[in-house]
Parts: structure tokens; C-alpha cells; sequence
């Protein structure tokens, strides 16, 4: 059963090392997350989840212990996910930004990765978190992903007039912990936005559906033209 989740965004300048001189612009949001990850430790999960938007050849499990990089973003960084051996194979962008923030956040519970398409449909979405809440007495989620990137002109989307109302949209159902409102999100708006969220955010509440969770909107901000939120339920 979901006892707890936090979301968080997933862009790789999260990482200090990778946004060099641009750090400071997310420290603000790097304290929401370490917040949200301590509600997470609060409620001792027997298993921690975390679910990021992967690639066509990154889809699938990754147990404890797996590795991820940042060498392809300029920096020789390396992270692992939770303790367990290593695995060949190597987590997607978005689940290393994940194993970064347990990393720093000294996470010390058993913690998976689960990578998925950003085109999955939400009914697999919604089954694919309630497969991972029936896996443990006690199981908490980490839902990776970003809002809209349409913010503005210089956004990697460029501007989208319904990138606002779609972010405010997603930032209140996160931080009320609506699961109607989320399972119900759109796949093609989502899309044409650009929103690395969408996915992750409806496996979240598949996870959470009879569980009773209340939520808390902890960061909302759109640097660089992209949407980011960190919440936390609990």
C-alpha cells in the first residue's frame, strides 16, 4: 500500500555540477525536494519507487544498486540507486536526477527505479501504479517529471499560451493530492507541451488510489521556461 510520495522535477540542472555557474537559479527548488524526500523517510516505506520518463531503449526496471551517469551532459559524475549490486545497464536521465537527490538526501531504505514511456496511456499509467503499491506493506513513490516547456520564448518549446493553465492545472492536483485530476490529464496536450510529467504523475495515482493521502505543494516555478513542481503526500 502507497504510505507516502513526493514529485519532483527531473532536468539534470538539478545536479549543482551540471548547472555550474546557473546553480543558484534551482537552489530554491533543491531544498523543496530534500523536504519532500524527508516525508518520504518519515513514513519508513519497506520499498521505495522511483518512476521518471525514459527513452524508447531505457523502458523498464531498474533494481537497487543500479548506476547512472552525467557524462552526457559535461560532467563525470556518476550515482547509484540505493544500495545493491551494480547493473549494466544505465538509468535514464531522469532516474539519476532521482538517485542524485537520495544520494544527497542519504537515503538509506531499499529504493527501484521504473523507467516509462512519456506516451504511455494513462490506464497503463493508473495500472502501473497500483501494481507497484500491492508490492509491500509499505511503499512509497517517487514521481520524477517536469510541467509544460512552454513557458516562454527562450523555453526549449517555445512559447505555448496553454503551457500556463496546464501547469496551474497539474501544480493544484499535486498539491491537493487530486488523483482525479491527474488521472484525467490528457495525453495529447501533454504531449505538444512537452510535459515529462504527465506519465509519471498518473502512476502516481494509480499508487495512491484508496490510500487517503493529503498532499502539500512545497516548490512551483518555471525557470528556463519549464514548469517545476515539488509536492508531497502524506
Amino acid at each position: 500500500m502507497l504510505v507516502a510520495a513526493a514529485v519532483c522535477p527531473c532536468p539534470p540542472l538539478l545536479v549543482p555540477e551540471v548547472a555550474a555557474g546557473a546553480a543558484p537559479e534551482l537552489d530554491a527548488a533543491r531544498t523543496a525536494c530534500s523536504d519532500a524526500l524527508a516525508v518520504l523517510a518519515a513514513a519508513r516505506p519497506d520499498l521505495l519507487v522511483v518512476v521518471g520518463p525514459a527513452g524508447q531503449k531505457e523502458r523498464g526496471a531498474h533494481p537497487a544498486g543500479a548506476t547512472g551517469s552525467f557524462r552526457g551532459f559535461g560532467v563525470d559524475l556518476e550515482v547509484r540507486l540505493g544500495a545493491g549490486g551494480r547493473t549494466e545497464r544505465q538509468l535514464p536521465p531522469s532516474l539519476a536526477v532521482g538517485a542524485w537527490l537520495l544520494d544527497r538526501g542519504r537515503w538509506g531504505s531499499p529504493a527501484e527505479g521504473l523507467g516509462i514511456a512519456e506516451s504511455l496511456a494513462p490506464a497503463l499509467c493508473r495500472e502501473t501504479g497500483r501494481e507497484i503499491a500491492g508490492r509491500a506493506d509499505r511503499v512509497a513513490l517517487l514521481a520524477m517529471g517536469d510541467g509544460s516547456a512552454c513557458r516562454t520564448f527562450k523555453a526549449p518549446g517555445y512559447l505555448d499560451e496553454r503551457a500556463a493553465g496546464f501547469d496551474a492545472l497539474a501544480a493544484r492536483a499535486l498539491g491537493n493530492a487530486d488523483i482525479g485530476t491527474l488521472a484525467g490529464l490528457d495525453v495529447s496536450p501533454a504531449d505538444e507541451l512537452k510535459a515529462a510529467g504527465r506519465a509519471p504523475w498518473q502512476v502516481l495515482a494509480g499508487a495512491a488510489e484508496g490510500a487517503g493521502l493529503t498532499g502539500r505543494l512545497l516548490y512551483e516555478g518555471a525557470p528556463y521556461g519549464v514548469g517545476y513542481f515539488v509536492a508531497a503526500w502524506s
